[in-house]
């Protein structure tokens, strides 16, 4: 008989996907942009991380580069080439108004609509919708948004910053300091209860300020001088009281609210030891069976009391990846 092989994710990541090419010396020749902006296509992104999308929410709408400026703007951010088009991102100021979130919003709804009638969304809502493109394109252009947002002065002298590098860098007009998107590391863990090779259930919590129902995989920052694999232990201790063993690397996917990596793992715990929650983080934990959770799959991530994580999320990956094993 075969040995049954752990599981692995079922593909790359949903804000792991790009096909455009990140060329950094084109970031720095002003000829060059110039060029690359006549040819290019501008999404744009207001203050809240929305972004205008076609009819039917499957695709960015993007717009001819000279139509939204003859010139390109200081603060136009180039994401990236394809073929002959270059793909950049503007802050806009659009007036919005806001639209009602469909069921299983989980609150975070924040769609909205323009005088124009079109449709602007979130990343953490479309971002499994869109082709590997837009999908690319969307989450680097929300990660420079918010970096930008938050690092407009320099870290060093205290003065103010100009954008350089097409984006990708900022200089003090002080003393002249250079600095660059900073990507906050985290790691995301799916916890099985060890029966078998892959497990017959999985630990899911619902964070303390969740709706009812909604449960996904553990989740924390890593530390100033700790590995990757010592932050999966500390996390699943602090959040749950359980101590886990055979940490295996699944994938990532950058996360750019406002600007973390999701490293994925798994783990073993042993089921029959009692929680010890967090308090103020972790509201309630459980330990749900392979089949429950593919029940609620099929029913399109909300069944009865349990709500999973939306599909742009690693954590739906990482628990639809589990769920599909054939075996324990």
């Amino acid at each position: 008989m075969t040995q049954p092989l752990p599981f692995q994710l079922s593909g790359l990541p949903t804000l792991s996907r790009s096909a455009v090419d990140r060329d950094e010396a084109a970031r720095k020749d002003e000829g060059r942009l110039d060029q690359l902006w006549k040819v290019g296509q501008v999404l744009l992104v207001d203050k809240k991380g929305r972004v205008p999308l076609l009819p039917g929410d499957t695709a960015l709408a993007l717009r001819p580069a000279t139509a939204v400026s003859d010139s390109r703007p200081p603060d136009a951010r180039l994401l990236g080439q394809l073929g002959d088009a270059a793909y950049w991102s503007l802050h806009t100021d659009a007036d919005l108004r806001p639209v009602d979130p469909p069921p299983g919003s989980w609150g975070l709804w924040i769609g909205a609509e323009d005088a124009d009638g079109v449709r602007w969304q979130d990343l953490r809502t479309i971002g499994a919708q869109l082709n590997d493109v837009d999908a690319g394109l969307f989450t680097t252009a929300v990660g420079l948004a918010n970096w930008h947002a938050r690092a407009g002065f320099c870290a060093k002298c205290g003065s103010a910053v100009e954008v350089v590098a097409a984006g990708w860098a900022s200089r003090c007009t002080g003393c002249g300091r250079e600095e660059y998107p900073r990507t906050d590391p985290a790691v995301i863990c799916l916890v099985h209860d060890g029966v078998g090779v892959n497990g017959e259930q999985v630990l899911l919590a619902r964070g303390a300020n969740w709706p009812e129902g909604r449960f996904s995989v553990l989740a924390g920052f890593v530390e100033t001088g700790e590995s990757l694999e010592a932050c999966v232990r500390r996390e699943i201790l602090e959040e749950v009281g359980l101590r886990v063993r055979d940490i295996r690397y699944l994938g990532s996917q950058p996360w750019p609210f406002p600007r973390s990596i999701m490293l994925g793992f798994t783990a073993r715990a042993d089921r029959a030891l009692p929680f010890a929650l967090a308090e103020g983080e972790i509201e309630e934990a459980r330990w749900v069976s392979r089949e429950q959770v593919r029940a609620t799959l099929d029913a399109g991530g909300v069944l009865d009391d349990l709500v999973l994580s939306g599909q742009t999320s690693i954590a739906r990956q990482m628990i639809e990846s589990w769920a599909s094993c054939t075996d324990h």
